[in-house]
């Protein structure tokens, strides 16, 4: 990642070692380590906001094309009838209406027989 190499690394531990000191180096070591956890949580955040914007981005994008190609296919393809737009939507139909019965057609509920 940042492309250390042994000796370098070797050199960056005895210079902590010799300004912090063998005692305070652990407690030293738990606070960068803990810092750095915080900046890998920051840069997944923001990583993963800036890919939900650009998965939006790419949906608003296809909403487009396919709105064009909606268009250009009922352009092409007329009809007599302009259907509702909402009649897709579940439940925002309304139920078909029963045919009426004649009063004397309707038919009858007998009570049931008490034993």
């Amino acid at each position: 990642m940042f492309d250390i190499a042994s000796s370098e690394f070797l050199l960056v531990v005895l210079v902590a070692l010799l300004v912090i000191g063998p005692k305070d180096l652990p407690k030293v070591l738990r606070v960068v380590g803990k810092w750095v956890g915080k900046a890998r949580g920051v840069a997944a955040q923001f990583r993963s906001g800036f890919d939900e914007m650009v998965r939006e981005s790419e949906l608003q994008e296809l909403e487009k094309k396919w709105k064009a190609e909606n268009e250009r296919i009922m352009r092409e393809h007329p009809s007599d009838q302009k259907p509702d737009p909402r009649a897709d939507v579940v439940g925002d139909m309304a139920p078909p209406s029963e045919p009426e019965l004649p009063i004397d057609a309707v038919p009858t509920v007998e009570a049931p027989a008490k034993s």
